[in-house]
C-alpha cells in the first residue's frame, strides 16, 4: 500500500457523550483501558501509514499532553489547532499545508476493522477526486445517505430521511480517501462540511465521487450506549483491533499488579488493570473492564460494566450493565443497574 498521510478528525466536545466527556475528549475514553485515540492509530499503522494529523478544537492540550508527537506509537503527530471550530471540511482544509498528496480522513468516534489497502485500491480503480466509505445500517433515517449507481458512483446525498423516503441502506461511514486537488474547492477560515458542503459541491461540478460499500464492523461511538457496546464487542471478540492481543479475547486478562482475594470468582471475558485490588468474595462475571487503581471490596458483586481508573466499589454493592468513571465511588450494599455514574452525577445507560 502506498504510504498515505491521514487526517483524524479529533473534533468538539462530543455533546451526545455526556456526561462522559464533560472533562474530556471522546477521544481519550478509555476503550479497553487504552484511549480510544490509540486504537485508531494503531488501525492506522497496520496499513503503513505513518504521519497522522489530528484537527483538535476541544481540550486540545489533554490529547497533545498524552499522545505526544506520536513516536511512542511509530508515527508521527502533527496537531491543527482549531480557534473556531471549522467543520469536518474546513479542518482538513486548515491542515492543508501537509497534504500533497492522495490522504485519508477518519471522523474521530469511528471503530472499524475495513480493509484500507482495499478502499484504495478501489479509489485508484476509479480514478476518483473523492471515495466514500459506506456502510449498511437497518434504519439509515439518524444518517447520512448515500445513493449510488451500478458502478458504486455516488448520485446524490439524503441528510437524515424519513424510512419510508431512504433511497438506500448505505451511509456515509466517515472514511474518505481524497485527491488534494479537492482543497481548493473548500472555503478558508470558514465553517464547512463534507456532508452538506464539498461532497454536493464535487458532485454538482461532475467530478468524479465513488462510493466504497463495506460490510464489516463500523461503530460510531458517538453515545454511551455504543461505547459500552464497543468495549463488549473486543471483549466478546465480536470484533477485533490491532491493540487486542489473543490472551486479551478468549479469557481473563489482568495486569501482574493487579491484587486479586483466591475467594474471587471471575468469569472471562475480564480486564483488569494495575494497581486494582479485588476484595474477599467479590464475583465478577464479564464482559468486565476494570481500570487502574480501582478497589473492589468484600463481596461486591459487577456484572457486564466498564470501570475507569481509581474506582471505589463499597462491600456488598451490586453493579450491572454499567459504565463507571474515574474517580467515582459507589457506597456499599447499593445496587447499580444501568447507568452511567459520573463523580457528579447518575444517568440511565441504554435508555428506553
Amino acid at each position: 500500500m502506498q504510504k498515505l498521510t491521514a487526517v483524524i478528525l479529533v473534533g468538539g466536545p462530543g455533546t451526545r457523550l455526556q456526561p462522559l466527556t464533560d472533562d474530556k475528549p471522546k477521544s481519550v475514553l478509555p476503550v479497553l483501558n487504552r484511549p480510544f485515540m490509540e486504537h485508531t492509530i494503531a488501525y492506522l499503522r497496520q496499513y503503513g501509514v505513518e504521519d497522522i494529523i489530528l484537527t483538535l478544537s476541544y481540550l486540545p492540550d489533554a490529547i497533545r499532553g498524552y499522545l505526544g508527537d506520536g513516536s511512542r506509537y511509530g508515527v508521527r503527530l502533527t496537531y491543527c489547532l482549531e480557534k473556531e471550530p471549522l467543520g469536518t471540511a474546513g479542518a482538513v482544509k486548515n491542515a492543508g499545508a501537509y497534504l500533497d498528496n492522495t490522504f485519508i480522513v477518519l471522523n474521530g468516534d469511528i471503530f472499524t476493522d475495513m480493509n484500507l489497502a482495499d478502499m484504495l485500491a478501489f479509489h485508484r480503480e476509479k480514478k476518483a477526486k473523492a471515495t466514500i466509505s459506506l456502510s449498511w445500517v437497518d434504519n439509515p433515517s439518524a444518517f447520512g445517505v448515500v445513493e449510488t449507481d451500478s458502478e458504486k458512483r455516488v448520485k446524490r446525498f439524503i441528510e437524515k430521511p424519513p424510512l419510508s423516503e431512504a433511497a438506500t441502506n448505505w451511509i456515509n461511514a466517515g472514511i474518505y480517501i481524497l485527491e488534494p486537488e479537492i482543497l481548493e474547492h473548500i472555503p478558508s477560515n470558514t465553517h464547512y462540511m463534507f456532508e452538506r458542503g464539498l461532497f454536493p459541491r464535487l458532485l454538482g461540478m461532475g467530478a468524479p465521487v465513488y462510493g466504497y460499500p463495506y460490510r464489516g464492523y463500523w461503530m460510531d461511538m458517538g453515545t454511551p450506549e455504543k461505547y459500552f457496546s464497543l468495549n463488549v464487542g473486543l471483549l466478546l471478540s465480536t470484533v477485533t483491533g490491532p491493540l487486542i492481543s489473543i490472551s486479551e479475547q478468549n479469557g481473563i486478562y489482568y495486569s501482574q499488579y493487579a491484587v486479586i482475594h483466591p475467594t474471587a470468582v471471575i468469569m472471562a471475558p475480564v480486564m483488569i488493570d494495575g494497581g486494582s485490588r479485588i476484595g474477599q468474595g467479590v464475583r465478577i462475571k464479564g464482559p468486565v473492564v476494570i481500570g487502574r487503581d480501582c478497589r473492589l471490596e468484600d463481596g461486591a458483586s459487577i456484572e457486564n460494566a466498564v470501570l475507569w481508573d481509581n474506582v471505589s466499589i463499597g462491600a456488598g454493592a451490586r453493579l450491572r450493565q454499567c459504565v463507571v468513571s474515574s474517580n467515582t465511588t459507589i457506597g456499599g450494599n447499593q445496587d447499580v443497574i444501568n447507568c452511567v455514574v459520573t463523580p457528579s452525577q447518575t444517568v440511565p445507560l441504554f435508555r428506553p
